[in-house]
């Protein structure tokens, strides 16, 4: 298949299996939910009634004094212990390779059917300018959420997305899942396209 090139009477020539692949929801699901959970800490950490600083004394006679209570680091006495406490744990989830390679190929693929992905000679500023920036990615269209792909991010390019809150800039080795399903509108440069065909294919 071709992808029509935007300023360019060109077209550039890729892969059927990684930009025409049919959209798989369940498994983008899968790998976009274990991505985001690799980046959680997950190191949270209560204490239990036996861990609090307290002592386990009686805090009262048993008759006599309304409601009967042991200890006062139970759970229902402020400063006590939490019922089912929280605990440092990992949330990992196993995704081999090849499913995360067709994740990724279902929503290159995806967004090339809804008019998503916008594929551009080259882009890049000669000079950092957060204006510039703007003024070139009100020119394309992008949306309020555009992700800039190129083979390498350069600096001036980095840091002149770096003001907008809602503009990513990402290299091919940094593309991940979580980023290209949350973008209104991939921009990605003709190298940069040769490079995931190469990684994905």
């Amino acid at each position: 298949m071709e992808l029509a090139i935007n300023g360019s009477a060109n077209k550039l020539s890729v892969s059927d299996e990684v930009f025409g692949r049919e959209f798989n929801e369940d498994l983008i699901h899968q790998v976009v939910v274990a991505y985001r959970n690799a980046g959680r800490s997950g190191t949270k950490a209560q204490k239990t009634r036996a861990e609090v600083n307290g002592t386990t004394k009686k805090s009262k006679k048993q008759k006599g004094g309304g409601a009967r209570h042991g200890a006062l680091t139970a759970p229902i006495f402020v400063g006590g212990g939490v019922t089912f406490a929280a605990k440092p744990r990992s949330f990992a989830q196993k995704v081999n390779r090849k499913m995360y390679r067709a994740a990724m190929q279902a929503i290159l693929s995806e967004l090339n059917r809804q008019g998503r992905l916008t594929v551009v000679e080259a882009f890049d500023l000669d000079a950092t300018s957060t204006k510039s920036l703007i003024s070139k990615l009100k020119g394309l269209e992008t949306g309020k959420r555009p992700l800039i792909v190129t083979e390498e991010a350069s600096e001036h390019l980095y840091l002149s997305a770096r003001n907008l809150p809602y503009v990513e800039v990402r290299d091919v080795q940094g593309l991940d899942p979580a980023s290209l399903v949350g973008a209104d509108t991939v921009v990605i440069t003709a190298d940069a396209v040769k490079k995931i065909e190469e990684w994905l294919a």
